[in-house]
């Protein structure tokens, strides 16, 4: 029956993510702010997109036998999403993770059937970084590394369903889109396709005080290395998903600003969203208070608060 065909397979129900105002968060700027709702996605953030993306565009090039392992460096939202696909398609999952990620997401990825490895939080030089680790298991073991760092699927699908989505849902008016970059497939896809169409559209990096992304993508080389507690984005080093040519400009954000915008969206707007979310919006609203936009900024809201809930900073908040 036609209704089982649309209906059975929970991948089917990735994206198409609802884009909303910020009623009081962003009232009385010179034009709206909008955020598409990522966190509604069917494993909780804008990474179920390319979760399915890789593994589509894997198997339609026959690199994945029934049954495989698939492997990634996660910050523990690609994880998620690869476990439902591993879930709805027969496979394994190894998740390598760095220590500063919440437990929470520890708990959730082993609780849906993935491998947890844990590293220490090493720089790219090292060979304990989670991405080097994740790439010497993957060869060791022979198991399929998805590699959202570097993988072209991974920019592509945010191209023809994110960007496609968010000119659907503006009428094709867009002032500036806002976000911040782990892989750097959500501002790279969605920043093509925007630009393809829309020519004074900005493209804005939201990047967290000791990130050295917003550096490169002002002068073209990285900016010092810091800690920042904002958990998915920013980094050390610029991956290949990463286009600086689609990139206009760039906003810092600090952790204290991210958290405490966070609370913000939970209690002011119904929206509950993670880390990153504090970061885009922080970082849109600024850029929509400069008033000099053909169109409302669109930012996204890439996971949801439950990843967070064991983080100090969540558990400060005060009743």
């Amino acid at each position: 029956m036609r209704f089982q065909e649309e209906c059975d397979d929970i991948l089917m129900h990735i994206g198409r993510t609802p884009l909303v105002a910020l009623r009081r968060i962003g009232r009385g700027l010179p034009v709206p702010v909008l955020v598409k709702c990522e966190h509604m996605n069917p494993g909780g953030s804008v990474k179920d997109r390319i979760a399915k993306a890789i593994v589509d565009d894997a198997e339609a090039r026959g690199t994945l036998r029934p049954g495989a392992t698939l492997i990634e460096a996660t910050a523990g939202n690609t994880g998620m999403g690869l476990a439902l696909v591993a879930a709805a398609r027969g496979y394994a999952l190894v998740c390598v993770m760095p220590e500063k990620m919440s437990v929470d997401k520890r708990v959730a990825l082993s609780a849906v059937g993935a491998r947890v490895v844990v590293t220490p939080n090493a720089p790219p030089s090292s060979p304990e970084n989670f991405r080097n680790v994740a790439r010497r298991m993957a060869g060791e073991n022979g198991w399929f590394l998805t590699d959202q760092f570097n993988n072209p699927a991974n920019v592509r699908i945010h191209e023809e369903t994110t960007g496609a989505e968010i000119l659907e849902q503006t009428g094709g008016s867009v002032g500036a889109f806002v976000a911040g970059a782990g892989t750097g497939g959500t501002i790279s896809g969605v920043g093509r396709r925007l630009k393809s169409v829309l020519g004074r559209v900005r493209i804005v990096l939201a990047d967290p005080v000791g990130s050295g992304l917003a550096d490169w993508v002002e002068t073209g080389r990285i900016g010092p290395d810091g800690a920042y507690a904002v958990e998915g984005i920013g980094g050390s080093d610029a991956p290949e998903n990463l286009h600086r040519a689609v990139i206009d400009s760039a906003e810092r954000v600090s952790d204290e600003e991210s958290f405490a915008m966070v609370k913000r969206l939970v209690r002011e707007e119904g929206l509950l969203v993670g880390g990153s979310a504090g970061t885009n919006v922080v970082a849109a609203l600024r850029v929509a208070a400069r008033g000099d936009l053909d169109g409302p900024v669109v930012t996204v809201l890439p996971d949801a608060w439950d990843r967070y809930r064991a983080k100090p900073w969540m558990q400060g908040w005060p009743p």
